[in-house]
Protein backbone atom coordinates (compact mmCIF):
# COMPACT_ATOMS: atom_id res chain seq x y z
CA UNK A 1 0.00 0.00 0.00
CA UNK A 2 1.24 3.13 -1.26
CA UNK A 3 1.26 6.34 1.73
CA UNK A 4 2.96 9.98 1.72
CA UNK A 5 4.99 11.24 4.57
CA UNK A 6 3.43 14.51 6.27
CA UNK A 7 4.98 16.86 8.12
CA UNK A 8 3.97 17.42 12.27
CA UNK A 9 5.94 20.41 13.60
CA UNK A 10 9.36 19.93 12.60
CA UNK A 11 9.19 16.52 12.29
CA UNK A 12 8.02 13.74 9.58
CA UNK A 13 5.31 11.89 9.73
CA UNK A 14 4.42 8.62 8.56
CA UNK A 15 0.54 7.78 8.13
CA UNK A 16 -0.71 4.69 9.36
CA UNK A 17 -3.68 3.10 7.92
CA UNK A 18 -6.14 1.76 10.08
CA UNK A 19 -6.39 -1.73 8.57
CA UNK A 20 -2.74 -1.96 8.55
CA UNK A 21 -2.27 -0.82 12.13
CA UNK A 22 -4.71 -3.25 13.11
CA UNK A 23 -3.22 -6.31 11.52
CA UNK A 24 -0.13 -5.46 13.26
CA UNK A 25 -1.48 -4.51 16.66
CA UNK A 26 -0.79 -0.53 16.63
CA UNK A 27 -3.11 1.76 18.38
CA UNK A 28 -3.00 5.22 19.36
CA UNK A 29 -0.46 5.82 21.18
CA UNK A 30 1.36 2.60 21.06
CA UNK A 31 5.24 2.83 21.74
CA UNK A 32 6.84 1.38 18.16
CA UNK A 33 11.18 1.54 17.84
CA UNK A 34 12.08 2.72 14.20
CA UNK A 35 15.06 0.93 12.57
CA UNK A 36 16.49 1.66 9.48
CA UNK A 37 17.70 -1.06 7.35
CA UNK A 38 20.04 -0.07 4.66
CA UNK A 39 16.93 1.82 2.03
CA UNK A 40 14.04 0.37 4.55
CA UNK A 41 12.60 1.76 7.65
CA UNK A 42 11.33 -1.05 10.19
CA UNK A 43 9.13 0.34 12.26
CA UNK A 44 8.19 -2.35 15.36
CA UNK A 45 5.71 -2.52 17.67
CA UNK A 46 6.92 -2.16 21.76
CA UNK A 47 4.98 -4.78 23.89
CA UNK A 48 4.96 -2.28 27.41
CA UNK A 49 3.67 -4.37 30.80
CA UNK A 50 0.47 -3.76 31.62
CA UNK A 51 -0.27 -0.87 34.17
CA UNK A 52 -3.24 -2.67 35.99
CA UNK A 53 -3.13 -3.54 39.56
CA UNK A 54 -3.16 -7.12 39.03
CA UNK A 55 -0.50 -6.98 36.21
CA UNK A 56 1.81 -4.75 38.95
CA UNK A 57 1.24 -6.88 41.41
CA UNK A 58 2.43 -10.05 39.59
CA UNK A 59 6.02 -8.27 39.25
CA UNK A 60 6.55 -8.18 43.63
CA UNK A 61 8.84 -10.46 44.35
CA UNK A 62 10.80 -11.45 48.05
CA UNK A 63 13.66 -10.18 45.82
CA UNK A 64 12.32 -6.93 45.32
CA UNK A 65 9.80 -6.01 47.87
CA UNK A 66 10.82 -3.61 50.97
CA UNK A 67 10.44 -3.84 54.28
CA UNK A 68 8.81 -1.45 57.11
CA UNK A 69 9.40 2.31 56.62
CA UNK A 70 9.35 4.15 60.28
CA UNK A 71 7.78 7.26 59.99
CA UNK A 72 8.30 8.19 63.81
CA UNK A 73 6.31 8.66 66.77
CA UNK A 74 2.91 9.77 66.43
CA UNK A 75 2.70 13.65 65.98
CA UNK A 76 -1.66 14.22 65.95
CA UNK A 77 -4.46 12.13 66.68
CA UNK A 78 -3.63 9.16 64.58
CA UNK A 79 -3.83 5.82 65.88
CA UNK A 80 -1.43 3.18 64.93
Amino acid sequence: METRIGKWGNSLALRIPQSIAARVGITLNAAVELTPQGEQLVVSVLERPGTELDDLLARVTDDNIHGKVETGPSVGGEAW
